[in-house]
C-alpha cells in the first residue's frame, strides 16, 4: 500500500510529493507530519523519556528548534481500543519524530523515535522514506547517523533501509556515571538505487 506522505509545512517538503509504502493502519489513523514546536515540546520529552534509558532532555529538543533544525512530528488519531499518552489538543497523540541537521550536500539525522506503543509496526521505517525523500529534494547525496553500538535493532533497521558502517565514535553515549558507549556511524548514500523492502 502507497499513500502520497502529507505535505511538511513551513516549506519543509518539497512538491511534488512521491508515494511512499506506509503501515497498514494508517489510513484508520489519519495520519499526518507536522513541524514539531514549542507547545509540542513537553509531549515529545514524555514520549522521549518513555523510550531510552538515556532521553534527549527538553532542552535538547528546544536547541534544536532555536537553531532552526527540521524537527517533524508524526501524528495519528488514536483507534477505538486507545488511550493515547500523551495527548495533543487536537485529539490526536505523537506517533513519532524526528529531528535533522542539513549540512552542506547532506543531512544528519539527529533523533528518530518512536512512541513505543507504535514500535515494530513499521512506522521507524516510514520516517526514514520520508527523511530520505526530503532530503533528496534538498539537494543532498549523504545521510548521516550515530547509533549506540549496543542497539541491535536499530542497526538492523538501517542496515535494511541502506545505510553502511563507516566508522565509530568512541565514547559518545553515556552509558553511566561513569562509563560512556561507543556510536557506529552509519551513511546513506542517497544518490544510490533505494533499497527494496
Amino acid at each position: 500500500m502507497t499513500q502520497a506522505l502529507p505535505e511538511w509545512t513551513a516549506g519543509l517538503w518539497p512538491a511534488p510529493m512521491d508515494t511512499l509504502p506506509v503501515p497498514l493502519e494508517a489510513d484508520a489513523r489519519g495520519i499526518a507530519f507536522m513541524p514539531m514546536t514549542e507547545a509540542d515540546l513537553d509531549a515529545v520529552h514524555a514520549v522521549e523519556a518513555s523510550a531510552y534509558a538515556h532521553p534527549w532532555t527538553r532542552r535538547h529538543f528546544l536547541d534544536s528548534l532555536q537553531a532552526g533544525y527540521p524537527a517533524v512530528l508524526l501524528v495519528g488519531e488514536a483507534l477505538p481500543h486507545e488511550t493515547p499518552r500523551p495527548t495533543r489538543p487536537d485529539g490526536r497523540w505523537p506517533m513519532g519524530y524526528l529531528v535533522a541537521m542539513p549540512g552542506v550536500d547532506e543531512v544528519h539525522l539527529l533523533n528518530i523515535t518512536v512512541n513505543p506503543p507504535h514500535q515494530r509496526q513499521g512506522w521507524a521505517r516510514f520516517m526514514l522514506d520520508a527523511l530520505a525523500l526530503w532530503s533528496r529534494g534538498q539537494g543532498a547525496h549523504t545521510l548521516w547517523l550515530e547509533v549506540r553500538q549496543s542497539n541491535a535493532p536499530a542497526r538492523r533497521l538501517y542496515e535494511r533501509h541502506g545505510f553502511r558502517e563507516v566508522g565509530v565514535r568512541r565514547g559518545y553515549y553515556p552509558l553511566s556515571t561513569l562509563q560512556r558507549e561507543d556510536a557506529i556511524v552509519m551513511q546513506l548514500g542517497l544518490d544510490e538505487p533505494e533499497p527494496t523492502p
